[in-house]
């Protein structure tokens, strides 16, 4: 008897352990996955259409870095995005005519390091900045918008945006039916300015002169000292003559 109370209390305190840990686990809540990092060349794969583009963001390492940006910054980043048919419409072998340096400008070229929404382009002021730069007359590209539709100039090339491919109120990528091309690639770049002419010390202006004077007083002394010497004995001969 006593043998099946023990048995039917460890049973009976079993029991309410597992109800205990069985309701415990159902109010505890899962995990929630974690969110992968923004990656611009898995986006724009997606999209399609842009291979040109993800060569040139893998080349030049932009794509690393605005990945990094996104990843480091809450400012965002806005992408004009030309297409492949807007590459193809390039004049041929143009491309290829470019340094890795320009290629990295033509990149940042369409990169604005703020999130900017379809609907806030009349936000900003021009010449807007891009990631290549702020040169007013080299590197500058304006934007108007009128309702949805947003226009682009950078004094070689106008365009507008065609529409959105992806926006995520961290990054914006907006399709563009032509590459935006930087007037720094066709304008003449300003000669350097001439090194200017070492100067000459004080000492050794001085030292010059002293060394072209020097000898002119030594023959001078040694002028005078024979012009001296020849008039004693131009005397003595004199006083010899007046002698006899």
């Amino acid at each position: 008897m006593v043998m099946m109370k023990h048995s039917f209390f460890s049973l009976s305190l079993l029991l309410i352990i597992l109800f205990h840990s069985t309701t415990t686990s159902s109010q505890t809540p899962a995990p929630s996955p974690s969110s992968s990092p923004t990656d611009i060349i898995r986006i724009l794969k997606k999209a399609g259409g842009f291979t040109t583009l993800i060569r040139l963001l893998t080349t030049t390492q932009v794509s690393t870095q605005i990945n990094a940006q996104l990843l480091n910054s809450n400012n965002g980043i806005t992408l004009f995005a030309p297409n492949d048919n807007a590459f193809s419409s390039l004049k041929p072998g143009f491309l290829n005519s470019l340094s890795d340096q320009q290629k990295d400008e033509l990149i940042q070229f369409h990169v604005l390091p703020t999130f900017v929404t379809i609907t806030n382009f009349d936000t900003l002021s021009n010449p807007v900045r891009t990631q290549a730069g702020d040169d007013p007359e080299r590197l500058a590209l304006n934007i108007t918008s009128s309702g949805s539709q947003v226009n682009l100039t950078t004094g070689v090339v106008n365009t507008t945006v065609g529409g959105s491919v992806y926006s995520d109120h961290q990054l914006a990528i907006y399709q563009v039916d032509k590459v935006l091309l930087p007037r720094d690639f066709f304008v003449p770049k300003p000669p350097p300015p001439p090194a200017p002419a070492p100067l000459k010390g004080k000492d050794s202006k001085k030292k010059s002169e002293d060394g072209a004077v020097s000898p002119a007083g030594d023959n001078s002394d040694a002028m005078s000292l024979k012009k001296h010497m020849h008039g004693i004995w131009v005397f003595v001969g004199v006083v010899a003559v007046f002698s006899l």
